[in-house]
């Protein structure tokens, strides 16, 4: 799926959003304290309530929040933007999910996707000489653990936004490398060069594809004459 050029909304545009499972907000509460209209869902009201609380501290007045399924938002409702960060990877239907999210978004808006990668969770068990589990496929989580019940292969999400005509603007990793450095206390060392490293290899394969998390920038075309 070829990148398309990233042509980004004006700065003087207010933008109307939807953090779509959004938790405390940690990535939205920002942009509604930029003076974006914000609409915050999630299924946890507890989270919906530490969100609330960080949207105080930010001074992000007037932001909507939702304690809902996405799938039960009205589908009158449309957004210039759609953030679903890491929440793909904990539904039994992912796929349905994106074509859910993309009802929902305007023509023109854009939709940024982050989901748990299958790739690393395969490299990451190799690396800790988890054969049976790789060889039997099995990558259940123990029981505490946060591993989602449902990691996505990257190709699938990106044939899935393929399929519903999506302009792919950005295709990165996150945590390519750092995640696998098996000393606790290596992984501690020279933060900022983490980042750099991070940053500079986070959109080159083979690494972007080996990231923790995948993220995607689409876009949805103009609707034609």
């Amino acid at each position: 799926m070829p990148i398309a050029p990233y042509v980004p909304l004006t700065p003087d545009k207010t933008c109307n959003i939807l953090d779509a499972g959004g938790g405390q907000g940690q990535f939205s509460l920002p942009l509604a304290a930029a003076g974006h209209s914000l609409t915050l869902c999630d299924l946890s009201q507890k989270m919906l309530s530490k969100a609330k609380i960080r949207a105080a501290q930010l001074g992000a007045e007037g932001v909507r929040y939702i304690h809902s399924p996405i799938q039960s938002l009205p589908e009158t409702v449309h957004y210039d933007v759609i953030l679903c960060h890491a929440v793909m990877e904990w539904v039994v239907d992912p796929q349905a999910l994106l074509q859910c999210l993309w009802h929902k978004i305007q023509p023109g808006g854009y939709v940024s996707i982050i989901f748990y990668n299958h790739h690393a969770l395969v490299y990451k068990n190799l690396l800790r000489a988890n054969y049976k589990k790789v060889i039997a496929a099995d990558y259940r989580a123990s029981r505490g653990s946060l591993t989602p019940i449902n990691p996505i292969e990257p190709e699938q999400v990106l044939g899935w936004a393929d399929s519903l005509g999506a302009e792919l603007l950005c295709h990165s990793g996150i945590r390519v490398f750092h995640d696998y450095i098996l000393d606790p206390q290596s992984r501690q060392q020279a933060p900022d060069q983490v980042i750099e490293l991070e940053l500079s290899y986070s959109r080159r394969p083979p690494f972007r594809d080996l990231g923790r998390y995948v993220h995607l920038l689409l876009r949805k075309p103009m609707v034609e004459d």
